[in-house]
């Protein structure tokens, strides 16, 4: 389980430059692939589309209904993902793994019919315009992408980072093949050939979870029963979710900042583009805390508990404390530096990379806040992954509830100051986040000690 661990570790111990740059680029590559192949692989096949699909209004209608599918499958699966991978968490801690993958059915079979239902509804009343072939679609990818969220979250759970970035460059692979071969039949054949690709990246993650964890009893829904999750989880990963796309959706609905594309969907030219390109800026931040805080900080809190419950030292337990406590403040300060330096840079070239694109340069100042914000947010995860390692549930849905409101509350304010504020809602949301994370974080290491002992 902790194989991509021990593989960064080794790599690190080389203690040679060339062997920490290969560390750090490893993680990177591991921690980033799987969304920059979906921010990649949407705008290949626009590209690719060019020419082909007539007019380019179709190419934008497919491009904006799956970012609303995965927009929308993220925050309908987002509580359950945190929840049900806990729940396995604690099963293989109780030497219980041949209950993971009957229960993991369940929870498939269920959030098929409830998302799949919920889709029929909104294909029906919100898209009666639309053809018959696109609304089949339409639900069967949101279905689709809501059960490979719950696969890839319980992948990742499980530390098999590295099968899930070849699992989704070969998805998305194919996405893309697919819709270049099908993109004659128009809007409908990219979108069919992107489902195509995805089906083929979760049928690959059944098949590795299966591997891992053999079927050896039927189909079980133990895992909803009452008590078996704990609702904390099912908030902070619905907030967190919300939080960090609900600025998307003010501006899509906010008539000043938005047009109509398809049925009920709507989208902010002016606000997407510069949003999802700032995200590939944070790849170095990711690496940093793949390393630090997946590798180093779980290496000195498996020690810190090994200690307290085969009853270690009262000085290995304060010198394992320490050791977390200092991983953490490193990590949150490499971030902040490497994020800062690509920052720089970015600020440095982004006029020639975007002329050079064919980019308006109108779009600079978002940008430059959007990866700003893109940088917080990976901080944040870092807090929020400490959190979630000590179980820290209620603090966590605490800081994602501040998210959420925060983002909404600045984001509709930013567009009522004018266009020289937007991106500063998320921006300023992050960071009040962060900070409450931080401050949260702080206090419970004080502490960390007297609540473990008094908590048994």
């Amino acid at each position: 389980m902790a194989g991509i661990g021990f593989e960064l570790r080794k790599l690190l111990r080389t203690e040679s430059y060339l062997g920490l740059l290969r560390a750090y680029t490893y993680a990177s590559i591991i921690s980033s692939g799987p969304w920059v192949f979906s921010i990649v692989g949407l705008i290949a096949i626009g590209v690719l589309s060019l020419g082909t699909v007539y007019p380019d209004a179709l190419i934008v209608q497919f491009q904006v209904t799956v970012t609303y599918l995965i927009m929308g499958s993220l925050v309908f699966t987002g509580g359950l993902q945190l929840a049900f991978t806990r729940w396995v968490a604690d099963r293989l801690f109780e030497k219980r793994p041949e209950v993971v993958v009957p229960n993991f059915l369940g929870v498939t079979l269920v959030t098929t019919a409830l998302s799949g239902t919920l889709a029929w509804g909104v294909a029906w009343f919100g898209f009666r315009e639309a053809s018959h072939l696109y609304r089949v679609l339409l639900v069967s990818g949101f279905a689709l992408l809501n059960n490979i969220w719950v696969a890839t979250v319980l992948l990742s759970g499980l530390k098999q980072y590295r099968s899930i970035l070849w699992l989704y460059g070969g998805g998305y692979g194919l996405s893309v093949g697919l819709a270049w071969a099908l993109r004659p039949l128009g809007m409908e054949g990219l979108f069919a050939g992107f489902l195509g690709g995805q089906f083929a990246l979760w049928f690959g993650m059944v098949a590795l979870i299966l591997r891992n964890f053999p079927l050896r009893e039927p189909m079980s829904l133990a895992c909803l029963g009452r008590r078996q999750m704990y609702p904390e989880l099912l908030l902070a990963g619905l907030f967190y979710n919300l939080g960090v796309w609900i600025d998307k959706l003010v501006f899509w609905w906010s008539e000043p900042t938005s047009q109509h594309i398809i049925g009920w969907l709507r989208a902010s030219v002016i606000y997407d583009l510069p949003v999802f390109l700032a995200y590939l800026c944070v790849i170095p931040g990711m690496g940093i805390f793949l390393v630090k805080f997946e590798t180093d900080f779980v290496e000195w809190y498996d020690k810190f508990y090994n200690a307290v419950r085969e009853g270690g030292s009262l000085h290995d337990i304060a010198h394992y404390h320490d050791r977390m406590q200092e991983t953490v403040r490193e990590g949150l300060y490499q971030i902040m530096k490497v994020q800062t330096i690509t920052l720089l840079a970015v600020y440095t070239f982004v006029p020639s990379l975007f002329d050079w694109i064919g980019i308006s340069d109108l779009y600079i100042p978002l940008f430059l806040v959007q990866a700003a914000a893109a940088s917080f947010q990976v901080m944040l995860l870092a807090v929020l992954n400490v959190l979630y390692y000590l179980d820290r549930r209620r603090e966590v849905v605490a800081v994602t509830a501040s998210l959420t409101v925060l983002n909404l509350v600045l984001s509709r304010w930013s567009i009522e100051l004018g266009a020289e504020f937007f991106g500063y809602g998320l921006a300023l949301a992050l960071l009040g986040a962060l900070l409450l994370g931080l401050s949260l974080v702080q206090r419970l290491f004080r502490k960390l000690e007297y609540q473990t002992f008094m908590l048994q």
